[in-house]
């Protein structure tokens, strides 16, 4: 052997290289992971969550008061997938103008069907409704029943139909905000869904937690409910002819009757949802703010003169949309594109 060709040494890595690989396994597998969710934005996380989410708590919390709790976990399941694969494909194919139209618009055609869910889900959670005291809130913080006399107190035809007209005006504000902005500028109009689409989601977790018929619950048939008697009115709930006359009223009728849910008065997704679109309006269509403030300040007193809401349900739907609009304005701006950002304020 030549002294001076070296040894051959056994070497043995210190454990942390060991971890370091590990480690530099975990950071290159990371960008595969974040390429699956390629072209999502906080509107698509939002609704995925809330997807995800109620899923979960049916798989978890189902009872024999939901007995298709099956399909429904399914449901979301496929949704889900659904969603993502649109997702994928329009971030694959941007050019496809149905393909696009339908990526920027698929919570608005969710929010109905979520709605509906939260009337079979409600009871799942907790067994009955918590209206009397709610009932027992608003007399002692009135001393009377808003909710209940309102409309007997000023049963004029006139003040029922302008109350009413702009109680049916929260579809055409959610629906004309949103086309006008999406013929406008359709980063504005992607903005305006991914606040408003957290804000309906927020409202309908605690729809499912926290079922509140409203006013309407002392109406026979609406729900199989037995009140205590100290809540009970003292005479049978009645709506005045006057009132049942106007065309407005009837189209609400209509409208409850046929796809109104049970359990989801409080808070006031009417409320919330009208301030987020008054919101909206301040910030891109200041030519009709104004107006529109003064029919959503109408909705607010008509929500409670129709018997759909109580008091505190309004108050509630304004502290919803106090806190969520502000968080939404957040994170839509922190997941949005660099590309597409346009800051703005009031």
């Amino acid at each position: 052997m030549n002294g001076h060709e070296p040894m051959k040494q056994n070497v043995r890595y210190p454990e942390s290289d060991a971890s370091t690989h590990a480690g530099r396994q975990v950071e290159s597998s990371f960008p595969t992971f974040h390429a699956s969710f390629q072209g999502y934005t906080f509107m698509d996380y939002t609704t995925q969550g809330y997807m995800a989410l109620v899923g979960l708590i049916i798989l978890l919390m189902h009872s024999p008061r939901v007995p298709i709790w099956m399909f429904l976990v399914l449901a979301h399941a496929v949704g889900l997938v659904l969603i993502h694969l649109l997702i994928r494909f329009h971030t694959r194919r941007p050019a496809n103008r149905g393909m696009d139209l339908l990526r920027r618009c698929y919570p608005i055609l969710l929010y109905s069907g979520f709605y509906q869910e939260t009337g079979l889900l409600n009871q799942m959670v907790y067994h009955g409704y918590l209206d009397p005291h709610f009932l027992r809130l608003e007399r002692w913080m009135f001393g009377w029943q808003p909710g209940l006399e309102l409309m007997e107190r000023f049963p004029s035809r006139g003040v029922s139909e302008v109350l009413f007209a702009s109680y049916f005006s929260y579809y055409l504000m959610i629906a004309g905000i949103a086309l006008v902005l999406l013929l406008g500028d359709r980063r504005q109009f992607a903005h305006f869904i991914s606040v408003v689409s957290l804000l309906f989601y927020v409202c309908y977790l605690t729809f499912i937690f926290w079922p509140v018929v409203g006013p309407r619950i002392l109406y026979p048939g609406v729900v199989a409910e037995t009140l205590p008697a100290d809540v009970m009115p003292a005479a049978p709930l009645t709506t005045p002819a006057t009132v049942q006359a106007g065309i407005f009223f009837q189209i609400m009728a209509w409208i409850y009757a046929r796809f109104e849910t049970p359990g989801a008065a409080f808070p006031s997704s009417h409320v919330a949802v009208t301030l987020c679109t008054v919101y909206f309006s301040f910030l891109y269509l200041r030519p009709i703010r104004w107006v529109h403030l003064a029919m959503a300040t109408l909705l607010c007193i008509a929500t409670v003169y129709g018997r759909y809401h109580y008091v505190v349900d309004v108050f509630a739907g304004m502290l919803t949309a106090a806190l969520i609009i502000p968080l939404g304005n957040r994170l839509h701006f922190k997941f949005c594109p660099a590309k597409n950002r346009k800051e703005t304020s009031i």
